[in-house]
């Protein structure tokens, strides 16, 4: 499976792996056991907008965790962010929901990423194509969507 996502990922000529799995469902715990990546390394790219509809960021946080819409917020300088709707997501991205990568997306987006990422070697995360992941290490994420690197993900107790 060729994506824009891969064709971005293509032009920087280092190693990362691309799994392909038939997309029965969306959502990271599908895709890390379709894949064998553990939940916590596989990495959701969620698209936030404010509510005036003027400013969006891609969110990237660990399988596992939930995001903490208030500390995002807080991390993106807005009153407010609330989860895009499908057809901002996909205008925006040019992707499909299911499918949405922050590498190739049509509009460069604002990154935040939580910090729990930045403690694994490296992650799998959504290549441009619903069934269609990408395995990099962290580090090359890093370097490329250059994201602030906060704490994002709901306290446990919430």
């Amino acid at each position: 499976m060729k994506t824009r996502g891969i064709t971005y990922l293509e032009q920087f000529h280092f190693p990362f792996e691309v799994y392909t799995y038939r997309h029965d469902k969306k959502g990271a715990e599908f895709a890390a056991k379709a894949t064998g990546v553990p939940l916590e390394r596989m990495i959701k790219t969620l698209v936030v907008g404010d509510t005036t509809r003027t400013r969006y960021f891609f969110i990237l946080m660990p399988g596992h965790l939930e995001l903490d819409l208030k500390k995002a917020a807080a991390a993106a300088g807005v009153k407010r962010l609330r989860m895009a709707s499908v057809s901002e997501a996909e205008r925006l991205t040019g992707y499909q929901v299911g499918g949405i990568s922050p590498f190739g997306s049509r509009k460069e987006l604002p990154v935040l990423m939580e910090e729990d990422i930045k403690r694994h070697i490296s992650i799998a995360i959504n290549g441009g194509g619903r069934g269609c992941i990408v395995a990099l290490k962290t580090e090359k994420l890093i370097e490329l969507l250059k994201p602030e690197i906060l704490p994002l993900a709901q306290n446990e107790e919430s």
